[in-house]
């Protein structure tokens, strides 16, 4: 028969338990065994005043953030109504059906404040790569690197071209994101790369277009992992130019080595990593194997001779043509006069013009030239180095591993929900890159912890 709700006076006592109303699989559940903030405190009790009324707790906020970055919620007021309403939500953050939410304006001073101050977002991020260490999904012996573009939170309408007159000292485009942008005018990088366009509301974000694409402006967010387990153990914001995401590289390597004393065996890239500079950092520097295709733009499509056709003398310093005559170093002045290196960091080898003239093989040799020249970068030996890796085995592993990097980036942007910035400014996208970072970081664990036995009395920074 058709039930019906019983009506009437309401209980007076309720036995109610939030532990009881979270499923035992539940991925807060996963994340929360993972996840260790015991020395939060310490490490923001100097931002703090000793006196006056409690504040809300720093945890409290983070396990929010958590919450917010690893379900897509960004927005600090929707974060604060979901938390307010979600039981699994009020469970993970320790607080009672009674317990108020802290107000959604709280993480904005936070955030923007001693948040940003001490540093705790890296701090979380590599207490939570450490977690992964001790968890095994770390082996330190690939890694693999890229960067992927994310819009800015800034509209083109609101910009300027450059030249064009705008008065910098209009108390409506004094933002924080504009004091730290010409806080930043005099960065030699910045300087070098200017951009077709300046957003009034975010400018160091740059307008950049992914390919065949619609231009906008964008901050890239550079992942480096573990191709093991896909783990991140670096993430680092730059604004949207592909030589400041290269050079990123080197930052994160190098960062990795510092906190945890690992260096790959391997480093996988695409073909924009496979300069000749960055080829001589990884092989000449830092001893690391690049799986990284050459940037090479020496072929010819005329039908004369490519340059491998040309031999190379390393104890004579000099190339052979296909008809036995030397190219010698160009004798003119460039950058280094003592090794006649030019501003590219190139050296110059050309035949004699005498012997090109006779020579029966010039119309296919240098039809259009006195004499042949070639080119041959400071860094050769490494990008022949990363010539011989590329016909290994290895190297065509190590091709489907870098697929795990753009997984990542897809995860990001279709699950966590992060295809568009919220906070303005490189400091506003490094922290949210981080948070998100820390986010995929943590569900990867409490995934995997679900399946191996427990991480009992192990702590992330042991």
């Amino acid at each position: 028969m058709m039930g019906q709700q019983a009506g009437g006076q309401e209980r007076l006592f309720y036995s109610f338990n939030l532990e009881d109303h979270v499923p035992a699989g539940h991925l807060l559940r996963g994340i929360d065994q993972c996840l260790d903030l015991r020395e939060l405190r310490q490490h923001l009790t100097e931002y703090y005043s000793h006196t006056g009324r409690p504040s809300i707790d720093p945890e409290l906020m983070m396990r929010m953030l958590i919450i917010g970055y690893s379900y897509g919620i960004r927005s600090e007021r929707r974060l604060c109504e979901e938390v307010h309403l979600n039981l699994a939500y009020r469970w993970f953050c320790r607080l009672g059906l009674e317990d108020a939410v802290p107000d959604h304006s709280t993480f904005s001073k936070n955030r923007h404040g001693r948040f940003r101050e001490s540093g705790v977002f890296r701090w979380m991020f590599d207490e939570v790569v450490r977690r992964c260490m001790v968890a095994g999904l770390v082996k330190g012996e690939g890694f693999a690197v890229d960067a992927s573009l994310v819009a800015a939170n800034a509209s083109h309408q609101h910009s300027v071209a450059p030249g064009e007159h705008c008065d910098w000292n209009n108390p409506q485009i004094d933002t924080r994101a504009m004091r730290e942008y010409l806080a930043a005018l005099d960065d030699e990088d910045l300087a070098a790369a200017p951009s077709r366009k300046v957003s009034l509301s975010d400018p160091q974000s740059r307008w950049t277009a992914a390919t065949g694409g619609i231009a906008f402006f964008a901050y890239s967010t550079n992942y480096l992992i573990d191709t093991a387990h896909g783990v991140i153990l670096d993430v680092e914001a730059t604004p949207a130019h592909r030589t400041m995401e290269v050079e990123s590289t080197k930052t994160m390597v190098e960062r990795v080595e510092e906190h945890f004393d690992l260096k790959p065996e391997r480093l996988i890239a695409d073909t924009a990593y496979g300069t000749a500079p960055m080829l001589g950092w990884m092989v000449e520097e830092k001893a690391i194997e690049p799986h990284v295709p050459v940037w090479d733009k020496t072929e010819r499509k005329d039908g004369t001779f490519e340059r491998d056709e040309f031999q190379w003398d390393e104890a004579a310093d000099e190339y052979r043509c296909p008809r036995g005559h030397a190219l010698r170093r160009q004798w003119r002045p460039f950058k280094n006069a003592r090794t006649h290196v030019t501003k590219a960091d190139t050296v110059i080898y050309r035949a004699s013009e005498r012997r090109c003239t006779t020579c029966p093989m010039k119309p296919r040799c240098c039809p259009n030239m006195p004499f042949r020249k070639i080119t041959r970068s400071i860094h050769e030996s490494a990008r022949d180095v990363a010539r011989r890796i590329a016909t290994t085995a290895q190297y065509q592993r190590s091709r489907c591993e870098r697929k795990k990097v753009e997984m990542l980036f897809a995860h990001l942007k279709s699950i966590l929900k992060l295809d568009r910035l919220r906070l303005r400014g490189l400091s506003g996208a490094t922290d949210e890159f981080t948070l998100a970072a820390i986010a995929q970081n943590l569900r990867r664990l409490a995934k995997f912890v679900a399946q191996a036995p427990p991480l009992q009395g192990i702590r992330a920074s042991t």
